[in-house]
């Protein structure tokens, strides 16, 4: 089955373009698009999509509070938000509201639909941009205390060989790194496809729900260096 999908952005251009690259993908269909959140609760009432692709920035409802509502009244339906803020402080409010992904527009077609069945597929997705910089400030928050504290990240990187593969450490710390699916295959010289079954068997190994779960994981039990 199809992988059924709403978009949502007061850009007319920008709309058509999320929707040209969707089309290229034989698993999706776009069902339905609207110009602003304050259409998205009765856009899914009437076309049910498993995700909707929601713009942040909107004149009368914005994404966040249109992603709160939907999420509310339809818990199945899973969003994605965009944005042109990469501000951790943007996304952890996304993300408290209900959305179960993060792309920033300067993404380009892959890392789209990667996201997409990413998130369709009941995972999580942020930009590699935006999990770059949450590392970054959970980095800076774990070595600073309120008075200039000692730091509590590990300095001494102790890979997770117990659970994983040398290949998966290798990839979960292109993940910390805020690499793409395809940036880790180009980096490792392996296909898109390993990359997502090594990826995989990390949450699987590490019981996490998502690679952002997999990072700060990582990082707090200092698995992976923060660069």
């Amino acid at each position: 089955m199809k992988t059924r999908i709403a978009i949502i952005d007061d850009h007319q251009l920008f709309r058509e373009g999320v929707k040209r690259i969707l089309d290229f993908e034989p698993s999706f269909e776009v069902v339905s698009e609207g110009d602003d959140g304050e259409d998205a609760l009765s856009i899914v009432e009437d076309s049910k999509p498993d995700v909707v692709i929601m713009d942040i920035n909107m004149p009368k409802v914005n994404g966040v509070e249109a992603t709160k509502q939907l999420v509310e009244a339809n818990p199945e339906t899973k969003v994605i938000i965009l944005s042109i803020h990469d501000d951790e402080n943007y996304v952890t409010h996304a993300l408290k509201t209900g959305a179960r992904g993060y792309l920033l527009k300067e993404m380009d077609a892959d890392t789209l639909i990667e996201a997409v069945k990413v998130v369709s597929d009941g995972g999580s997705y942020l930009h590699p941009k935006v999990t770059h910089n949450l590392v970054n400030e959970f980095r800076r928050l774990a070595t600073s205390g309120s008075g200039g504290g000692t730091a509590t990240i590990a300095t001494e990187i102790r890979r997770p060989l117990h659970i994983l593969t040398r290949r998966e450490c290798e990839v979960l710390q292109m993940l910390a790194d805020g690499k793409s699916n395809r940036g880790i295959g180009e980096a490792l010289f392996i296909s898109e496809k390993t990359v997502k079954n090594h990826v995989s068997n990390i949450l699987q190994k590490m019981n996490v729900n998502d690679r952002t779960q997999a990072v700060v994981v990582a990082i707090k039990n200092g698995w992976v260096e923060v660069r």
